[in-house]
Parts: structure tokens; C-alpha cells; sequence
């Protein structure tokens, strides 16, 4: 995506406008690479898949989770682990706060997400086509955002970890681009600690 991004602009041909790639409350770890790449080189991100199978649908439950029959087999029951659940818990709290489903908060978070233009819904039924729409109406809060942010946390490859504590390195103490740093509590205090 990047080599094709980049020789379309260098020869002037016409570039790349959107990503399509899966991504959900489960499916996260696209954050390491691609949505920054997306973002950077002008792409709008398209999520396939935004309720991972069905298993951010509100049909799971810890409850019903070994007798739920899942149509599409283990391509759902591979995710319900305690991970699954806990999201599974938060987005059922969230959508009790706000009268509507599972399904509409899990796509409206998707839907809010940095690059995002526009997300593939794949209802079989006018009731999932009607519960995926709703999630235009949901207004998540910074605390529904954050919470669903929090246990959804993807594991992302390095060097993604360690550029969290980059800053801190290449700024010491500055904010750049509204990022704030600290101070590498390593660094000579005064001209004496230098070499």
C-alpha cells in the first residue's frame, strides 16, 4: 500500500483513496501499521468485519456461551475467551445507558475511530440491518470511548511499545503535536554529569 501510495503520487497518477482492512473491539491490531500508514498517506480506512463474526452482536453472552449456536462455527467460538467477555460485558452496560444494542455501540465506536470513512455491515436480516443502522444515532461519551478503549487494548508488535516511551528520548519534556513528553530521568541534570 505504502510502495503503490508512493509511486502513484511521485508519477502523478491517480493515488490510492481507502484501506479496506477488519477491524473491531476484537480486531485491533491494525493500529500498529496500517491506520497510521492510512492515515499519513491520505487513505480513508473502510473496517470489514466490525462485529468480528457476529461475536460483538449481542447474541454471546458468559451465559450463553456454551450452548449459543454460532452459524459460522469456529470462526466466533474462538473468540469468546474472557478478553471477549469482558467487552462483551462493557458494550451491554454502554448500550443500557443509551436504550439501544451491543451491536449499535460496537459500531458506533468503530465508526468514530481515526481514518474511518465509512464500514462494511454484513445483516442477514432486517432486525441486524435495523440494529446496525442505529449505530448512527449513538453518541458514545469520552468515559463509554475510554472504558471500550481500555479493555480492547490491542498487543502490538515492536516497535510500537517502545515508541510510547520514545518521546522522552527525542523531546525531552517538549509537547510536540499535542503529545507531551517527559524528561529521560537518565539525562545529565547539569553540564558537570556530561562526558
Amino acid at each position: 500500500m505504502a510502495q503503490a501510495q508512493t509511486i502513484a503520487r511521485f508519477r502523478g497518477w491517480t493515488p490510492l483513496i481507502a484501506l479496506q482492512i477488519e477491524y473491531s473491539l476484537i480486531e485491533r491490531t491494525v493500529e500498529g501499521e496500517l491506520i497510521p500508514a492510512a492515515l499519513e498517506l491520505g487513505l480513508g480506512v473502510t473496517p470489514w468485519s466490525p462485529l468480528r463474526a457476529g461475536v460483538l452482536s449481542g447474541k454471546y453472552t458468559r451465559e450463553n456461551a456454551k450452548t449459543a449456536k454460532a452459524d459460522r462455527g469456529a470462526r466466533v467460538t474462538q473468540f469468546l475467551d474472557e478478553r471477549t467477555f469482558a467487552i462483551l460485558d462493557e458494550l451491554n452496560r454502554i448500550a443500557t445507558a443509551h436504550g439501544t444494542t451491543s451491536a449499535a455501540v460496537a459500531l458506533a465506536w468503530v465508526q468514530r475511530r481515526p481514518g474511518v470513512t465509512s464500514t462494511i455491515i454484513g445483516a442477514r436480516r432486517l432486525d441486524q440491518l435495523e440494529q446496525n443502522l442505529a449505530a448512527l444515532d449513538v453518541t458514545l461519551t469520552p468515559e463509554d470511548s475510554a472504558a471500550l478503549d481500555t479493555l480492547s487494548q490491542p498487543t502490538l508488535n515492536f516497535p510500537a511499545s517502545f515508541l510510547k516511551a520514545a518521546g522522552m528520548f527525542m523531546h525531552a519534556g517538549a509537547t510536540v503535536n499535542g503529545e507531551p513528553s517527559i524528561i529521560w530521568p537518565l539525562s545529565p541534570k547539569t553540564d558537570a554529569e556530561r562526558y
